[in-house]
């Protein structure tokens, strides 16, 4: 199930997606009736598997020809999953082996794989949605880079959660481009300001549930920028899988429902290239994760 979060006639709302349209939820319990549904997305995945289960109803009584209910996808504005999350987006840095291994190559540094998830986050202030801009402002970096990245969306209240049982409270996974601004990173010692720049947290298109996105150590992931690939690799050479990440930050740490987990990215970011091609004015970024479908974004220099 893809579960998204879009706006109509000025209103945040629910849909359920269905390639190549989007169920408008509200408006599907309002004309064929039943329990009110959350009108939040961290309400509603609060309230699953219930909630999920008066999804599923409303699409299966739905007129699929019914355009008040049914959307064209393609001129909906699609917002962030969560468009304001509650609390900063967890992120793991350095946890896919090539990209540690790309980055200490530009570095200089001897390659050293860390021992436990190296957690950062973003503020709530820098997420975006799918199609918004990515602000570019000389002022303030000239070295803007991407990064693709599976992102977890957590599913219920959970603390030091064994690895064994981190499935269990996964609600399901979106994509989150970790746009980084590498200069200041490096300027300030530490991830934080460096990443949480205003709309450097694209967040989308939507979540794709659990049981319908399968193991999360198998599938593809990449990026394009104007149309050439520039990251291409697979989950499995996450150094850290997603139990492992949710186990260890969970530890002492209450996680709640709609949390977000962005897992890390792989080789291909700008800081490994030679020469490095940061993000400019105009480019067209495609993050794209099997299973779930493409983030794009836009950089506009302000």
């Amino acid at each position: 199930m893809k579960l998204a979060s879009f706006q109509r006639d000025g209103r945040n709302l629910l849909g359920l997606v269905e390639e190549p349209s989007i169920l408008d939820l509200a408006a599907a319990q309002s004309k064929l009736g039943g329990p009110p549904l959350p009108t939040t997305m961290p309400e509603l995945i609060a309230q699953s598997p219930s909630a999920l289960d008066r999804v599923r109803s409303l699409a299966a009584k739905s007129d699929r020809k019914d355009s008040s209910l049914w959307l064209p996808l393609a001129s909906t504005r699609i917002l962030a999953p969560v468009p304001r999350p509650t609390k900063n987006v967890f992120c793991v840095g350095r946890n896919y082996k090539l990209h540690i291994e790309e980055g200490a190559r530009a570095r200089n540094r001897e390659v050293v794989f860390p021992k436990l998830p190296e957690f950062f986050s973003k503020p709530p202030t820098a997420v975006v949605g799918n199609d918004d801009i990515i602000r570019l402002d000389p002022k303030v970096t000239q070295q803007l880079d991407y990064e693709v990245e599976l992102a977890i969306v957590i599913g219920r209240t959970c603390r030091d959660v064994p690895k064994e049982k981190a499935s269990d409270v996964v609600f399901g996974y979106t994509i989150v481009n970790d746009v980084s601004a590498r200069d200041l990173q490096f300027a300030h010692g530490i991830l934080f300001k460096g990443k949480s720049l205003d709309t450097t947290c694209p967040i989308g298109p939507w979540i794709v549930t659990a049981d319908e996105f399968g193991d999360p150590g198998k599938h593809r992931i990449g990026l394009r920028i104007n149309g050439e690939t520039r990251q291409d690799a697979h989950t499995s050479d996450l150094l850290f899988d997603c139990g492992a990440i949710v186990s260890s930050l969970s530890q002492g740490m209450t996680l709640e429902p709609g949390d977000l987990i962005a897992t890390g990215t792989p080789s291909g970011v700008a800081l490994g290239m030679t020469p490095q091609k940061w993000l400019k004015d105009g480019d067209v970024i495609e993050a794209w994760v099997e299973g779930i479908g493409t983030l794009r974004n836009k950089v506009q220099q302000v």
